[in-house]
């Protein structure tokens, strides 16, 4: 059961403060607050939850104002409680009645929220905030036709780029990915050990020598192929007597025998099949003598996780989910997440049709850079009478561009980086490559929530005056109130 209260429902003037005065209209969250679909949300959050049963759920207004709050101010989930129970504005923003000094809920429960709603809910809440800002408020009444109807005039431009979300881990090493598998193993051992009540002989595993050798082994600046393997060779040897022990010494137990009293926790067995699986890949890499090797895990802790190449100067490869961006009048649509590498120019016939189904046309350039033009790319735009800022294919002609042309083509080729722009804004100010969630879902709906967020400033600064054509309405509310006699403003001059 859930009680949400309409955004239409709560003003400026009603909210109680302990100073008995009233908010300023002109604080940016007050203003933030008069952009932000609320009741849009609160009908995808219900949709989510049963809203007749149970006990009475967390406003869906304060979750999503909880979130906003945490990735613009770039906080962590228990600053983010901690600035809200002492900021006025903030339990404004987040649809309080009046200022109380109890947390709004425990910091916790954002691993919940950031389960419960994922990357489908936060493009939704970005398609309708692109509609509403768009000026063409008659675009979402066209009716999609076929691709052989004819279509509506193109309009607009279309950006377009790959980029990737950095989880927030460390640099793997072989060398450190093993020995970080052979210290969990060793708090395995243990806790069998004492599972058995220590009436068995406990396993040897050297774990004080292998740490000297280890720390002698980090100390080394210059560090020779034949030091790194034989770094590799003792912790493989101490990772596979660690499993094998482990494995001779784990109950032999069905999934529905297992309670409380089983010596390892769900955690610990999935962490165990994940260090086998790291295991196997080192192995491999090191009898073969390569560096590589598919579906290669990166950390025992988020093994979804994949290097993904790019190529770029202070970053050659990558950790993290990668993300196909398009970017329409300033605002920013995750097309496509994955967590593992891909060809980017796959992109390009989604992201395009994703920007006809926004606005009922397609748009008259796409700005992308060589990695999207391809033949089948190429082909599919013209088809549709969509230019894209790539040099022709072929021979160059022998009738010579205007000076105009040549302004213009150019112009519109250096138009693209403005979404490398946005990539360095979410970047540099909401930490796009520090995803500090560990789970696969919690990480893509922190992905999203940034993108969601960012769109959400870029329409505070298009349409600057919503916040004051609010404030009409409210007053317009109360002095019609007051004028039939509400108690309620009884006695209160205006």
């Amino acid at each position: 059961m859930i009680e949400y209260f309409s955004e239409k429902q709560l003003s400026i003037k009603e909210f109680k403060t302990p100073f008995n005065a009233e908010l300023s209209s002109d604080n940016r969250w007050v203003k933030l607050a008069s952009v932000v679909p609320w009741d849009t949300f609160a009908n995808l959050y219900m949709s989510l939850m049963d809203t007749h049963q149970g006990r009475p759920g967390i406003s869906p207004r304060i979750i999503l104002g909880a979130l906003i709050i945490k990735h613009k101010e770039n906080l962590s989930d228990q600053k983010t409680i901690e600035a809200i129970q002492e900021n006025i504005y903030m339990q404004f923003f987040v649809g309080l009645k009046g200022f109380q000094i109890e947390k709004i809920f425990d910091s916790s429960l954002f691993v919940t929220i950031r389960k419960r709603i994922g990357k489908t809910e936060f493009d939704l809440l970005n398609s309708k905030l692109i509609k509403s800002a768009s000026k063409k408020s008659d675009a979402k009444n066209i009716s999609k036709k076929s691709d052989d109807e004819s279509h509506p005039p193109n309009k607009g431009k279309l950006q377009a780029d790959a980029t990737v979300a950095d989880q927030y881990i460390t640099f793997p090493t072989d060398a450190k990915l093993l020995n970080s598998s052979r210290k969990k193993l060793d708090i395995m051992i243990d806790k069998l050990y004492v599972y058995y009540g220590k009436k068995i002989v406990k396993p040897r595993t050297n774990r004080r020598v292998l740490d000297t050798h280890f720390l002698n082994y980090s100390k080394k600046k210059n560090k020779s192929k034949a030091v790194h393997r034989k770094m590799k060779r003792k912790l493989l040897e101490s990772v596979n007597r660690n499993i094998n022990f482990v494995s001779s010494l784990l109950p032999d137990m069905t999934v529905l025998e297992m309670g409380k009293d089983y010596p390892l926790s769900k955690n610990d067995l999935l962490l165990f099949e994940v260090i086998q699986a790291v295991y196997l890949q080192q192995k491999q890499m090191y009898d073969q003598k390569t560096n590589s090797c598919p579906d290669r895990i990166v950390s025992i802790y988020q093994p979804h996780v994949r290097p993904i190449l790019r190529g770029k100067q202070n970053a050659r490869v990558e950790f993290g989910s990668k993300l196909g961006v398009s970017l329409d009048n300033g605002f920013t649509l995750v097309n496509h997440l994955s967590w593992k590498a891909y060809h980017e120019g796959k992109d390009l016939i989604n992201q395009v049709k994703q920007y006809f189904d926004i606005h009922g046309f397609y748009p008259d350039l796409v700005q992308v850079d060589k990695a999207y033009s391809t033949r089948e790319n190429r082909n599919w735009l013209k088809e549709r009478n969509i230019r894209i800022t790539a040099p022709p294919l072929g021979r160059k002609p022998k009738q010579q561009i205007s000076q105009y042309q040549k302004t213009k083509r150019k112009k519109e080729a250096a138009e693209r980086n403005h979404i490398e722009a946005k990539f360095g804004q979410g970047k540099n100010g909401y930490n796009l490559n520090k995803i500090r969630a560990k789970l696969k879902s919690t990480a893509e709906s922190w992905v999203s929530c940034i993108f969601f967020v960012m769109n959400l400033i870029n329409y505070l600064k298009k349409i600057p005056f919503v916040h004051i054509f609010r404030q009409l309405y409210n007053r317009f509310i109360f002095v019609l109130d007051a004028i039939n006699g509400n108690q309620k403003y009884k006695g209160m001059a205006y």
